[in-house]
């Protein structure tokens, strides 16, 4: 049953199918739309991108649906809990005390293996930490990371300061999500890396619906309640980490995403909603990719517009919550 009345599986699975064919569609344009100079360079490069996008797109996608089982809030996402200030915080960092340059210059997995490895020991801590006392130490642990992620970002603009401005220009490419020079071995080690934590959690789809009903429903029903949420918390660390050290931060993408596809398909079945919100992660990417640098020619990046957009579907959220 949805929250707002009968479920139709119909409507859910006809909503997936719709979305499995425009992202089609996305994918046949971007990959073909205005082709020029060595086919086989130009495909392959095209290739990466949208194999990056679509990784990126499902990843955010699928931890913010879980996201959002686990703290029993539509509005929250993974990126307030402090992941995305993190890497920027290793970013700048990076730069003050190797230089931009010279922080290039390390191989790129095993800067991409330090990103990682720092967000998820981040998540270690805050998991060991609050969720061992007790169920409802999920909130505090949202509130925590929440308290962690302005601290990290008080602590970047205090090292951007100290930085030398030719660093500071150098460093502003890094801090916002880029999916034009995906590198080919971090791509298929977070393709890797996403696929085996997809297949691993997925069995776990159908006792989150259950999860949903909330913690006292779940119990009753058999469930462990507070085990379920660790496993999905760890889940959203490990996709929310690969997704950001790949590309860089994405900032209200699942927010967006996973709220449409619990509007489209009418229902919170993990099922349902977790498919339908991967396929509006990737075509937002890539179908957003494509409108942002072939139609309309802009220079801007995606992740600037997703984030403007994001923080204006945010605002109606909350506005629409105080209203209820």
């Amino acid at each position: 049953m949805s929250p707002k009345g009968h479920f139709a599986p119909r409507r859910a699975c006809t909503t997936i199918a719709v979305l499995a064919a425009i992202l089609g569609i996305c994918v046949a344009l971007f990959m073909t739309y205005d082709l020029k100079g060595s086919l086989d360079y130009a495909l392959e490069l095209r290739g990466r991108k949208v194999a990056g996008m679509a990784i990126v797109g499902f990843a955010v996608a699928y931890s913010s649906v879980l996201f959002h089982t686990a703290t029993h809030n539509r509005i929250l996402t993974p990126s307030l809990m402090g992941f995305d200030s993190l890497y920027i915080l290793i970013q700048t960092l990076a730069a003050y005390f190797l230089g931009t340059t010279t922080f290039l210059l390390i191989d790129v997995r095993l800067r991409f293996g330090i990103e990682v490895v720092a967000m998820l020991a981040f998540a270690a801590l805050l998991y060991r930490w609050l969720l061992g006392r007790g169920g409802r130490d999920v909130y505090v642990l949202v509130l925590v990371g929440i308290i962690m992620g302005t601290m990290f970002s008080s602590l970047t603009e205090l090292v951007m300061r100290m930085i030398d401005p030719n660093e500071f220009s150098r460093l502003q490419d890094r801090l916002f999500a880029s999916f034009s020079t995906i590198n080919q071995d971090l791509l298929a080690v977070s393709a890797i890396a996403v696929a085996a934590t997809t297949i691993i959690s997925w069995p776990m789809l159908n006792r989150l619906d259950v999860v949903a009903l909330g913690e006292e429903h779940a119990t009753n029903l058999g469930v462990d309640h507070q085990r379920l949420v660790s496993r999905s918390l760890f889940v959203v660390a490990v996709l929310v980490s690969v997704s950001t050290a790949l590309v860089g931060p994405v900032a209200f993408l699942g927010l967006l995403v996973a709220n449409l596809a619990y509007q489209l398909t009418g229902t919170f079945r993990h099922r349902y909603t977790v498919p339908a919100a991967g396929l509006l992660g990737m075509i937002a990417l890539i179908g957003g990719q494509f409108v942002l640098q072939e139609i309309l020619e802009f220079k801007t990046r995606l992740s600037i517009i997703i984030s403007f957009i994001g923080g204006i579907y945010f605002i109606f959220l909350l506005y629409r919550e105080a209203r209820k």
